[in-house]
């Protein structure tokens, strides 16, 4: 169910990029700003929605297959910070404040859940729990064999 918001928003994006460019012209104008390089124009930044799109849904198709589940919702996680930026209602007017706070929320709890299936290890111990099972095995091998010496 997790993937379906993405998906579709994914596909969305990708298919009517119009809704989605005005604000990506805000945040891109931001960034290019920033780096101190040229504006760029509304055909790239249409184009930059698009592939954004693609990536959401290809990332929310994944997740919902299955496939590489915990990648894919890191993926999706990542790919939803833009948005987060984009929608920030703190520097909004009092006409968009509402609206843009909305998704601003909205996209902060996609990205938790994102977050929180890409840390999931569907009941299999993780990474970190392995390192420290392993290292206390060494530890425990390397006393034996201190033990068996000094016994000898």
């Amino acid at each position: 169910m997790l993937a379906s918001w993405f998906v579709a928003s994914g596909v969305q994006a990708a298919r009517r990029p119009g809704e989605h460019v005005q604000a990506a012209r805000q945040g891109s104008g931001l960034v290019t700003k920033a780096l101190g390089a040229e504006p760029l124009s509304d055909k790239q930044v249409t184009t930059l929605v698009r592939a954004h799109g693609v990536a959401i849904a290809a990332a929310g198709t994944l997740l919902a297959l299955g496939k590489a589940p915990r990648t894919s919702a890191l993926a999706l996680a990542l790919l939803t910070v833009p948005l987060a930026v984009v929608n920030q209602p703190f520097t909004a007017s009092d006409a968009t404040r509402e609206e843009r706070a909305q998704r601003f929320v909205g996209n902060l709890g996609a990205i938790g859940a994102a977050l929180i299936a890409g840390v999931d290890t569907e009941g299999r111990p993780g990474i970190s729990w392995r390192v420290q099972q392993a290292r206390a095995a060494r530890v425990a091998a390397r006393e034996a064999r201190a033990a068996a010496r000094a016994a000898a």
